[in-house]
């Protein structure tokens, strides 16, 4: 039963969220997640850490935050810095392609590579860093358990990974887009459930 729960919901066979989408149903009770959609980076027993990739921080770029780390902007072009979740909103994260990869480097299944170090800001200043990638501060975090026991109520659907949503979709259009991919109109989507 337990495994079928786990399919229904969006979650590989073997349980893992890492390289999925995770998105907030329309009608979800927490308001720091309307609309949000977040890049599952990694789950396993002890918890789950998902990045959102949906909304950025408002007067906040790439350059400012290089400037703030003393490290040359160089060639590094100044993007937006998303605001990645609720949780140590001064941490950062690159999500990026696996082409690169330095010390911490976490891969996503088939979706993206994840480092928190300053050695990935440091390279795509320099012009050596991934060709692809996101900037984000904070993330979603969750204990062991509580993301499936999240799952079984009405707030948030998991759907595959995208690496064309990430990386080619701009910020404000990743929640539409994602459901998009999947084949699924979110204007279409109920608020709320019943119980059978």
């Amino acid at each position: 039963m337990a495994r079928t729960v786990a399919i229904l919901h969006g979650m590989t066979e073997s349980g893992s969220l890492a390289g999925k989408f995770l998105l907030a149903m329309p009608g979800m009770g927490d308001p720091r997640f309307r609309r949000a959609a977040i890049a599952m980076m990694v789950h396993d027993v002890e918890g789950a850490l998902g990045i959102g990739i949906g909304k950025v921080r408002e007067g906040l770029g790439l350059h400012a935050l290089l400037e703030d780390l003393d490290i040359d902007p160089g060639e590094a072009p100044d993007c937006a810095v998303l605001d990645g979740g609720p949780v140590e909103r001064q941490r950062g994260f690159v999500l990026h392609s696996p082409d690169w990869q330095g010390g911490g480097t976490i891969l996503a299944d088939s979706l993206c590579a994840m480092t928190g170090s300053l050695e990935v800001l440091r390279a795509i200043a320099e012009g050596r860093g991934p060709s692809r990638f996101l900037i984000a501060l904070g993330y979603a975090g969750w204990s062991g358990g509580q993301i499936e026991g999240e799952l079984q109520r009405h707030g948030w659907q998991v759907l595959d990974g995208s690496e064309a949503v990430l990386f080619g979709t701009p910020a404000e259009d990743r929640w539409d887009a994602c459901w998009r991919s999947a084949g699924i109109d979110p204007a279409l989507l109920a608020g709320e459930t019943g119980r059978a």
